[in-house]
């Protein structure tokens, strides 16, 4: 088993028997605090009450479930005592609270002042039971690193001046930090090569992916000079597909604009590049509010498509609905959905993308697509999970090999499920070439290093006002 599963299965393992060992001692105070003399017959106080069954069931699969969906199992070598700290407490209240509402509110009392006796206890109980052992396992994660048990292979890229500095203050200054340095890959053949003297050169930056994958590498620093960070877009690009942790050296202008975060005072301070734009508990807040919301579009929307199925029919032959491959998420090929706006067949050969004025499009299309409710059916899509509400509008494989060609860093929206509606789509509305979809596609960008479900409640309404005043372009 590697060392990543054993410390997983020692988190679940202490969560579920935190969560029992709280349930054991919470169920036996309630039962005493009603009753004193219970303690005299207390085995059968409890074994003979089948809520003490339930909980003992029930209590495990609600705690690992909450640990899971706030992302406590994720990035566990990444984790500080600290941060342990913090988290534990956090989602430990939001768990008791959800609890205590939920199951404890309708408990016989003495008096009231015992509800807040009885969520006090809850809380420390359940807090304590967790956060002891897991500072254990952190702690002897931290110690396993700094001994060099357990180690992440690490390239650096780069081979000038630069390169030998960031290494040496790697290896004189974070000599526990758990990086084993395999090697370096220069940016160009014609490069400098100064790092040849102390590493073995593992190839150029065009061999990165093989290099990657061949190696095993978990963690990439990026030591380059100003004038060729702009190949750290492309760079990003080509890894963002692969588990691997990736650091770039500060110049002194990303301290200043406070872009350099550390998480320890003992190590040389590095940027992280994470590629999780949003927290895991956002992340499934996100999904669970995408299902709900499209099963209640749906549900809400099936007059509107009993007038658009009329529509389509009567504006001209051919099928109600449309499906077309897009790219979604990871680069995933899937058909999405839509209300047929346009006469049949009216793409035979190569892919054409529509204008404004495009004679292809019905006269029932352009109402359509002026008001967007040939993108409605797309609802069905967020449901089976090629799509989700907001996200960068998914294109073609046929387009997206040309707007790459100009703008490599398109491969970054794979990183997240495209959606029915976008801030592109909102700021910019339908692309009717490539150059416009560049266009658009700076949005994209800043939607997704700016994530939030705030800005997803944004665009929403912002999409509701579109349709409403038919603004849609």
């Amino acid at each position: 088993m590697s060392h990543r599963k054993q410390v997983i299965f020692l988190y679940l393992f202490f969560d579920i028997l935190a969560s029992l060992v709280t349930w054991c001692l919470f169920f036996t105070f309630r039962k005493y605090n009603v009753d004193h003399s219970v303690i005299q017959h207390l085995n059968e106080a409890l074994l003979n009450d089948y809520k003490f069954y339930i909980g003992l069931g029930a209590c495990p699969i609600y705690w690992v479930f909450l640990h899971a969906f706030t992302g406590c199992y994720n990035k566990i070598f990444q984790k500080s005592r600290l941060k342990e700290l913090g988290n534990t407490l956090i989602v430990t209240l939001i768990g008791c609270l959800l609890f205590f509402f939920a199951f404890i509110l309708d408990d016989h009392v003495i008096v009231y002042n015992d509800y807040l006796l009885y969520f006090l206890i809850l809380l420390g109980l359940q807090f304590f039971t967790t956060y002891i052992p897991r500072v254990c396992i952190t702690t002897a994660t931290i110690n396993k690193i700094r001994s060099g048990k357990i180690s992440f292979r690490t390239l650096i890229i780069g081979s000038d001046e630069v390169a030998m500095q960031t290494y040496k203050a790697i290896v004189e200054r974070n000599p526990n930090a758990g990086n084993c340095i395999v090697g370096y890959i220069k940016m160009a053949n014609d490069d400098p090569d100064v790092m040849s003297q102390a590493l073995p050169c593992c190839g150029t930056i065009d061999q990165l992916v093989a290099i990657v994958k061949e190696q095993e590498i978990k963690e990439l620093v990026i030591a380059i000079q100003n004038g060729k960070r702009k190949h750290i877009e492309s760079i990003i690009t080509m890894i963002m597909d692969y588990d691997v942790n990736l650091k770039i050296i500060p110049q002194m202008q990303d301290v200043l604009m406070g872009t350099v975060k550390v998480s320890s005072v003992l190590y040389e301070p590095l940027i992280s590049i994470t590629p999780d734009y949003l927290p895991d508990w956002q992340k499934h807040l996100k999904r669970c509010c995408d299902v709900f919301c499209s099963l209640l579009a749906i549900i809400i929307l099936l007059p509107v498509y009993l007038f658009l199925i009329i529509g389509v029919k009567s504006s001209s032959k051919g099928p109600v609905f449309y499906l077309q491959e897009r790219i979604g998420l990871h680069g995933k090929p899937f058909k999405i959905i839509k209300f047929r706006s346009m006469v049949e067949n009216a793409e035979q050969s190569t892919p054409q993308l529509s204008s404004t004025h495009d004679p292809r499009i019905t006269r029932f299309g352009k109402f359509m697509r002026k008001t967007r409710l040939d993108e409605t059916p797309q609802f069905f899509n967020v449901l089976i999970g090629d799509m989700s509400l907001v996200g960068p509008r998914p294109e073609r494989q046929y387009y997206i090999d040309q707007i790459v060609e100009k703008a490599p860093y398109y491969k970054l929206l794979f990183r997240i499920r495209p959606g029915i509606t976008s801030w592109g789509e909102v700021k910019f509305g339908y692309a009717e070439n490539v150059d416009e979809m560049i266009e658009r596609l700076r949005w994209d960008i800043l939607y997704i290093e700016n994530m939030s479900l705030q800005l997803d409640l944004k665009i929403l309404i912002y999409t509701v006002l579109i349709v409403l005043k038919r603004a849609g372009k």
